[in-house]
């Protein structure tokens, strides 16, 4: 290049419009068509458009878009019945891939055409868009959630929260739930009749619009900065210190409005969940949630009785508004040894134990807190109670159970569980099995030796029994027990995911505690199979290795959390013999001695040898 010729910079050419301006045409009047009549097809068309829009190359009928992505038979042949109208009406050699004269163009971009849903304005909003000079599109109106509703109570309650001096900027679900309820006419836990959505729903639309964060597992929720500015004026709004976005009832805008009004013109889809917590999602038309909720408030629609009739303390229980009932794992009742399990219900049903048969997902027998509700008159089923579960959880072994567990590993891992399962007082119901113990794959002194274990060095309590009928008579006298503990009690409801849970002191003084975890917490959080996190995960690891237990894998996370950061301090070692002992200083239990040379040397063989250990 000669070196007086300037060098030219960017695009060197114009970026083509689309090659297919008639077919695109079409498109758009049929999506419009759709979109009018409120057909699902409008997101079909929609698809369609942004597929045509990427293709570079001109079509010469419809048949040959079948191999763009949404083209399929019904589209197409839509197409080519248009086009064969056209020939007909313009001829047989008439262009195609040029619009005809005075037709407006339908532009590069799918969305810049109008629906005539979208030109039913007022005369002096079309006078402002005419002149505006704004391509005929109206301006987006800004989302705000409807008073009183799921998203608007969430976005409150985390701002509120953000201006308490020390605050620490994120809340989790349950607390998040329990401080936005007084603000919301629905409930966040239990739908309405006839609904299958609850106020905690609309936090997905929150997200999606960027005003929400959610961060971590357990999920922390946050404001965005978009979110905080909203917050505050719905704030201000609240307090009355001036007019707020919804001070005239035209500005502000309910989630089912703002489809209409997307700023690219697109069919605006939210996904809206029944829960966070792993639960199946769905994906809905924005408008649905918000129009159940707004329905709920101001076309006088009566709110949900259970949430109506509850005080603003919703996570509590008062004395004499709730029963102690048995939870037993439904485990425990079919499979093998029905007969045996069958009988142990039997005993429960003559014993006149009240009880429930249910999937637990740590432990076989539990004790839960039932809020008493009365039938609602018309409705068929009473609304669910609410249900905290009691600090007791027992797990049955027969001494069969109890041999086979200890050989294939899971005799540790279900200890593991259960001490990490939220519960402060677990509990091991060993049945003896008399002379059929003499006929076990492991010696009698081996089985003993592990259930004083269980009891000495793990800390559980151990209830020692003969067979399935006194284990009957342990889990009704324990039942009637904590029906007259807990009798004049009031029982607040908390979190595991909260820092500092509460309720140590009053184990120490060997009085019960009445800060009690939901079931629903805490069965979800006990799934064995769940999504686990790197810390749990390194863990179970370590606990695969003999002689290694919950303790001594919890004390060496407390040095090293992650395998990551236990290879760095091996890398910072300066010779073999200081990587061996790196761990055998590590104090584990409450008599807090050293895990010792034996196991830390193990430890580093595991995860510093090159080949395959021998």
């Amino acid at each position: 290049m000669p070196a007086s010729e300037p060098v030219r910079l960017g695009r060197k050419r114009v970026l083509p419009s689309c090659p297919n301006p008639l077919f695109l045409k079409w498109l758009t009047e049929l999506r419009d068509q759709a979109k009018e009549k409120g057909l699902k097809t409008q997101y079909t068309y929609q698809k369609a458009i942004s597929s045509l829009n990427k293709y570079p190359l001109p079509l010469q009928s419809a048949k040959e878009a079948k191999i763009l992505q949404s083209f399929g038979d019904g589209i197409c042949k839509l197409l080519d019945e248009k086009l064969q109208r056209y020939y007909r009406e313009n001829g047989p050699d008439a262009p195609i891939h040029a619009l005809p004269e005075g037709a407006p163009p339908p532009g590069r971009q799918d969305n810049n055409s109008l629906a005539p849903s979208r030109k039913r304005n007022a005369a002096g909003d079309q006078g402002k868009d005419n002149g505006g000079g704004g391509g005929g599109r109206k301006k987006k109106r800004e989302y705000v959630p409807q008073k009183r509703s799921g998203g608007y109570a969430v976005l409150l309650t985390l701002y509120r929260q953000s201006q308490i001096p020390g605050s620490k900027g994120y809340m989790f679900k349950m607390e998040l739930q329990a401080e936005a309820q007084p603000l919301c006419d629905k409930s966040f836990s239990v739908p309405d009749l006839g609904s299958k959505y609850t106020a905690w729903s609309s936090v997905s639309t929150l997200i999606q619009k960027n005003l929400l964060m959610k961060t971590h597992n357990p999920a922390r929720y946050s404001l965005t900065d978009e979110g905080l500015a909203l917050a505050e004026r719905l704030e201000s709004a609240e307090q009355g210190t001036k007019e707020g976005p919804q001070g005239d009832g035209e500005e502000a805008r309910s989630e089912g409005e703002e489809d209409e009004e997307e700023e690219d013109g697109g069919p605006g889809m939210v996904d809206l969940t029944v829960s966070d917590n792993d639960e199946e999602e769905r994906t809905h038309p924005a408008g649905t949630l918000t129009r159940s909720e707004t329905e709920g408030t101001s076309s006088g629609k009566a709110q949900n009785p259970q949430t109506a009739s509850r005080p603003p303390s919703a996570g509590s229980l008062r004395p004499g508004s709730y029963e102690i009932v048995l939870c037993v794992d439904f485990i425990e009742t079919t499979g093998v040894g029905l007969h045996r399990k069958q009988e142990l219900v039997k005993e429960l049903q003559r014993n006149g134990v009240n009880f429930d048969v249910r999937k637990l997902n740590v432990g076989d027998f539990l004790w839960v807190a039932r809020e008493k509700v009365a039938p609602v008159p018309g409705q068929l089923r009473a609304p669910v109670g609410r249900e905290l579960v009691l600090d007791y959880v027992v797990e049955r072994k027969r001494m069969d159970d109890l041999c086979g567990s200890i050989i294939d590993g899971r005799f540790r891992e279900q200890k593991f569980r259960l001490k990490r399962c939220g519960l402060r007082r677990p509990v091991y119901l060993v049945e003896e099995c008399g002379t059929a113990a003499s006929h076990l794959s492991l010696p009698e002194a081996t089985l003993q030796q592990a259930i004083v274990n269980t009891q000495v060095v793990d800390g559980f309590f151990v209830k020692r029994v003969q067979d399935v009928r006194e284990s009957a008579a342990y889990l009704t006298v324990m039942t009637r027990y904590l029906s007259k503990l807990y009798e004049n009690r009031t029982l607040t409801c908390r979190s595991r995911e909260l820092e500092g849970d509460g309720g140590g002191t009053d184990e120490e003084r060997g009085t019960p505690s009445c800060s009690l975890i939901s079931f629903a917490e805490f069965n979800h959080g006990a799934v064995k199979n769940k999504c686990q996190t790197v810390r749990e995960a390194f863990a179970r690891q370590l606990m695969q290795i003999s002689g290694l237990s919950g303790d001594k894998a919890a004390a060496i996370l407390e040095h090293y959390n992650t395998p990551h950061s236990l290879l760095t301090a091996y890398e910072r070692c300066v010779s073999e013999a200081e990587k061996e002992k790196l761990l055998s200083s590590v104090r584990y239990g409450k008599l807090k001695r050293n895990l010792g040379p034996a196991l830390s040397r193990t430890v580093y063989q595991l995860y510093c040898s090159p080949g395959a250990l021998s």
